[in-house]
């Protein structure tokens, strides 16, 4: 057996001992809930993504899709500060009071100095109408220089630290789209609570190269899957998988009910996912109560099915993505 495809199954592994929390929710007719890491946080299975599919509603339209989320069950809201230039931070702000108490909420700061930072993060806390977030994310890191950035003197990560320190922010993390190599040194180097990476059927088995990943039929070991998602499983990180369904990308090239069952087959907290339509917020509903973890080999199966001119696309598409 090669060192990627061990890897792959031990990762399962550990995914699959979230399996026999799921099974009393889903019959009850709930909306499944996991542990988030360390940080004392419970969050169910299925996050509201309120990033550009959010903001594809008309503002109406917005906060009923978001309050049937959470009528439905979700109990995790994932935003940034960037999002619409802070548009998607003030809708949720409009009926967040409401529901405060009830929902886990996490955005994400894209300034890499301490000073901006927190200029961000008080914009960001003023727009949601709200004293504290819950996770607050270091947004997209991009690469090896990107990092530099944030671990200097007068970077981000110091002004992170020090708004858990003050409970301004309960969890301290870091989200990632297209660099897992880059990932996987920051949550080894640095004390996080949380992160949030790119973790879909497509993206299995893709290596980082220069400017982003590339797609290789079976490179060395290289992937968020196999890099970073062992290191946050190892430190007891809560885990926020993204881009299940690749912005639409790999639509079509499986099941949607296996795209989401294979991301929340992993070792992770939950999938933040984007739902552009009321319709989408019900089906997703449904397929999360009714979510069975795929086992290592049936994932597998998947990734090889997906064709791999479509993963070559997925991978150019996430070299320059931003969902801001």
């Amino acid at each position: 057996m090669d060192l990627s495809r061990r890897q792959f199954i031990q990762t399962a592994a550990v995914g699959a001992a979230v399996a026999p929390s799921l099974g009393a929710a889903a019959a009850a007719g709930k909306l499944p809930s996991r542990p988030f890491g360390k940080t004392g946080m419970e969050v169910s299975i299925l996050g509201f993504g309120s990033g550009s599919r959010f903001l594809m509603y008309d503002e109406d339209t917005a906060l009923q899709a978001l309050t049937k989320a959470l009528e439905g069950g979700i109990t995790y809201i994932d935003t940034a500060n960037n999002y619409g230039n802070g548009k998607s931070e003030e809708r949720i702000g409009r009926i967040l009071p409401e529901w405060r108490s009830k929902v886990t909420l996490a955005s994400k700061i894209a300034g890499r100095t301490a000073d901006l930072f927190n200029r961000q993060l008080e914009a960001s806390l003023k727009r949601l109408k709200t004293d504290h977030l819950d996770v607050c994310h270091l947004h997209a890191l991009s690469g090896p220089e990107d990092l530099a950035k944030i671990e200097a003197p007068d970077g981000a990560l110091k002004a992170l630290y020090k708004a858990r320190d003050e409970k301004i922010i309960r969890a301290a993390g870091i989200s990632c789209h297209a660099a897992p190599e880059s990932l996987k040194l920051a949550l080894e180097r640095h004390d996080f609570n949380a992160t949030q990476m790119a973790l879909n059927a497509a993206l299995a088995r893709m290596a980082e190269a220069k400017g982003g990943m590339k797609a290789t039929p079976m490179p060395p070991p290289g992937s968020f899957e196999e890099l970073a998602l062992p290191v946050a499983v190892k430190k007891g990180l809560g885990i926020i998988a993204m881009k299940v369904f690749a912005q639409e990308q790999i639509l079509g090239a499986a099941p949607v009910e296996k795209l989401l069952a294979y991301s929340l087959s992993l070792p992770v907290s939950l999938a933040s996912v984007g739902m552009p339509k009321l319709e989408f917020i019900d089906r997703n509903l449904e397929l999360a109560r009714a979510f069975t973890p795929m086992s290592a080999d049936d994932r597998h199966k998947l990734n090889d099915s997906i064709a791999s001119e479509r993963k070559a696309a997925v991978v150019e598409f996430f070299r320059d993505h931003l969902d801001a």
